[in-house]
């Protein structure tokens, strides 16, 4: 699913990966008042599972997650992320709260709260003390991708740059100019006055501790201040990459289209409950999951024990809340 280099594993010394989990999710809502956004079921996982598996098929056995938004949820055995062996780590805590460290897809992963939200330069920050002097791989948690991973990684490890930020060519929000070269990033949202946008930030990055040293010292900050000052010094990296599937689902419409398009997996949970009189078209149904008689589900997703009563009508709408969904409904989160 995810493109690897088989053989050059081994010379990689990005070993880490910071997940990005702390958003509100104010897009999707009114699912996040149940999940935080990257805890939203994507084919049958939690979507910031599929990052998490992209990075062990890297080699990438380390993970930080930060968490604000339902913060508890995230170690909840049905909605979180499913890991074990949970336990609090003072080592890297910031805040004066203590780090839960357990076993996830095969890595170890850190969950740092932040009680306030620290934005993406200061989320950064929080973990700088297990980051060390590492090069880590950042990844938004609302992100899907099957990009080559192992290329970013590669490339950023050779330029020897503070930061490589991977590049769509098509997308709404093309706010990143770089430079003919394709390789460094000259403007953002045009703030330097030298260039429009023509590229589409993915979410993805690689950084290593030099980040640090151009991030503002207030505790909640972007960080574009710092990415603006590498643009500045020509020493902000960039990477086009368009082969491979890649997705924002922060959203509704893209969460619903991503499950219709990708194919990733099966779409119907074999714990699923379904009658034998149904009809579901291209519709993802998660794990115990109920469908009755006569129902008809088209182009939805019913989350894990979701209920949908028999003679219900269901088309593009998403079931989430766990009440028995009955009637005729378009475009409608239940």
């Amino acid at each position: 699913m995810f493109a690897i280099t088989v053989g050059s594993r081994h010379k990689w010394r990005v070993k880490k990966a910071f997940l990005l989990g702390a958003g509100l999710g104010t897009r999707l809502k009114p699912l996040t008042n149940i999940v935080p956004k990257p805890l939203v079921p994507f084919f049958h996982r939690p979507l910031i599972g599929h990052a998490a598996l992209a990075c062990r098929e890297l080699g990438i056995h380390d993970l930080a997650i930060n968490s604000h938004h339902l913060p508890h949820v995230w170690k909840d055995p049905i909605l979180g992320i499913g890991a074990s062996d949970w336990k609090k780590n003072g080592e890297y805590g910031g805040n004066g709260i203590a780090v839960e460290q357990g076993i996830w897809e095969g890595a170890d992963v850190r969950l740092f709260e932040e009680p306030i939200l620290l934005e993406t330069g200061g989320g950064l920050r929080n973990v700088r003390k297990w980051m060390g002097a590492e090069n880590v791989l950042v990844h938004n948690g609302d992100i899907y991708s099957s990009m080559d991973l192992a290329a970013l990684i590669r490339e950023h490890e050779q330029s020897g740059l503070p930061v490589t930020i991977a590049l769509r060519s098509n997308g709404v929000a093309k706010h990143i100019a770089i430079d003919e070269s394709k390789t460094r990033v000259v403007d953002i949202r045009g703030k330097l006055g030298r260039a429009e946008g023509t590229h589409v930030f993915s979410g993805i990055y690689c950084v290593n501790e030099e980040i640090f040293s151009y991030l503002p010292d207030e505790e909640i900050v972007s960080v574009i201040p710092a990415f603006l000052q590498l643009a500045l010094q020509n020493r902000l990296g960039a990477m086009v990459m368009d082969q491979g599937n890649w997705f924002d689902l922060g959203e509704r419409n893209s969460y619903l289209a991503a499950h219709q398009s990708l194919g990733i997996g099966e779409m119907i949970h074999p714990l699923a409950q379904i009658d034998t009189t149904y009809i579901v078209e291209n519709s993802a149904i998660g794990m115990n999951a109920i469908v009755g008689k006569g129902a008809i589900v088209r182009n939805s997703i019913l989350w894990p024990g979701a209920r949908v009563a028999a003679d219900a009508d269901l088309d593009q709408c998403i079931v989430y809340s766990g009440n028995e969904c009955a009637g005729f409904h378009r475009n409608e989160d239940l």
